[in-house]
């Protein structure tokens, strides 16, 4: 056999690779799992807790607390988002001051996990003010916290005293059927 003989299969050979490989490739990457993630990142000198609330196929949940170092960043949700709107409320341990907002939810001053957002005060929870992060429906969502000339409205800076717990305060409800004690509010705020 000459050269030209063994030339021709492996031009074969090699077109067919060139054609195979990208598509190969192709289906490797599509079949990977995408990775998506709610992340906070904590762009402050302070240390930071962090509570989350959303809505998932059961309903209402909040969780916390998630105790982020200044400068870093953590995962609060794993995978891709389930929903549109997520709401977050944290606190400044080492400054004093919060991120909050207009959406109340429950929550409790030791590691938590609340569903639902009615009658929190009753049920033995904090009801807390949480502000919406509006993701666009995006898999995956970073919320950057700022400090308070950068953050704007969104942060209440407290006044200079000692500092916070390590959590925010539990306010004691008052006892159920107690005389002048108006029904629980209804929650407000959550965009369903």
């Amino acid at each position: 056999m000459t050269a030209l003989a063994f030339s021709a299969p492996r031009r074969f050979l090699r077109s067919v690779l060139r054609a195979a490989v990208p598509a190969l490739l192709f289906a490797v990457v599509t079949t990977l799992p995408a990775f998506a993630d709610f992340r906070v990142c904590n762009n402050t000198g302070s240390r930071v807790g962090i509570a989350i609330g959303y809505k998932d196929a059961e309903g209402w949940t909040t969780e916390g607390w998630w105790n982020i170092s200044g400068r870093s960043c953590d995962t609060l949700l794993r995978g891709a988002l389930v929903a549109r709107y997520y709401y977050i409320y944290a606190v400044d341990y080492d400054r004093g001051g919060e991120w909050s907002g207009h959406a109340f939810m429950c929550t409790r001053d030791k590691e938590f996990t609340i569903r639902g957002t009615e009658n929190c005060l009753a049920r033995g929870y904090d009801r807390t003010g949480f502000f919406e992060v509006d993701t666009g429906e995006q898999r995956s969502w970073t919320v950057q916290l700022t400090d308070s000339a950068e953050q704007g409205a969104g942060r209440t800076l407290l006044p200079p005293g000692p500092p916070p717990p390590l959590a925010p305060p539990r306010r004691q409800p008052p006892p159920p059927g107690a005389p002048g004690t108006p029904p629980p509010p209804a929650p407000e705020g959550l965009r369903k």
